[in-house]
C-alpha cells in the first residue's frame, strides 16, 4: 500500500509529552521509540464503531475506529484535529461534516505494547478523541478487514484480539 510506503515523520517525545524532535515512522515503531499518537472513538446508535485493523503494526488486531499518528508537514507537526481530519478520509471515506460534532478530546496517555506478530512495537503518548457519526461510513478496505459495531460491555466481555491500547481506552468513557 502506497500510504505505508511513505516517509512519514512524527513527533517524539519525552515522558512528559515534550516533543523532543522529529523521528521517521518505522524507524520509531522498530526501535520502539517513544512518539506522539492519537485514537479516534466513533461512536454510531450507541455503540462503538470497531476497525479491524490492516496495518504493518498490530495487523488484524481490532481497534476503537482507528490510531494514528500526527505528522510533520514541511516542519509543521500537524494539530490533533488535521490528524483526525486526514485519516477519517484515508481510513473511513467521510470527512468532518459526517460527524455529529468536533471531535472532543477526551484525555491522554503512556503505553508501550510490543507487537507479537511483527518486529514493530507502540511506545506513545496516546490523545484519545470521541464523536459520533450522523451515518455509517463505508470503511477503506485497504486499512480495514472490516468492522463491527459494540456496546462497551461486549467489549470487555470479548475475546476478540483488542489492540493493547483498547481496554485502557475503552475504561477512561
Amino acid at each position: 500500500m502506497d500510504y505505508y510506503k511513505k516517509k512519514l515523520f512524527l513527533a517524539e517525545v519525552d515522558k512528559n509529552d515534550n516533543v523532543i524532535g522529529k523521528i521517521e515512522r518505522w524507524k520509531a515503531h522498530q526501535d520502539g521509540i517513544l512518539h506522539r499518537g492519537f485514537t479516534a472513538v466513533l461512536t454510531y446508535e450507541n455503540s462503538f464503531v470497531i476497525q479491524h485493523r490492516k496495518h504493518l503494526a498490530f495487523d488484524r488486531f481490532y481497534d476503537l475506529t482507528f490510531s494514528s499518528h500526527q505528522i510533520y508537514t514541511n516542519d509543521v507537526l500537524q494539530t490533533d484535529l488535521e490528524a483526525i481530519d486526514q485519516t477519517l478520509k484515508r481510513e473511513w471515506n467521510i470527512d468532518r461534516s459526517g460527524l455529529t460534532e468536533t471531535p472532543n478530546f477526551l484525555n491522554k496517555f503512556y503505553y508501550k505494547a510490543k507487537d507479537p506478530n511483527s518486529i514493530f512495537t507502540e511506545h506513545e503518548i496516546d490523545y484519545i478523541y470521541q464523536a459520533g457519526l450522523k451515518n455509517f461510513p463505508t470503511p477503506n478496505l485497504d486499512f480495514a478487514y472490516g468492522y463491527s459495531l459494540m456496546r462497551k460491555e461486549q467489549i470487555l466481555r470479548s475475546e476478540l484480539p483488542f489492540a493493547p491500547w483498547v481496554k485502557d481506552i475503552i475504561n477512561m468513557i
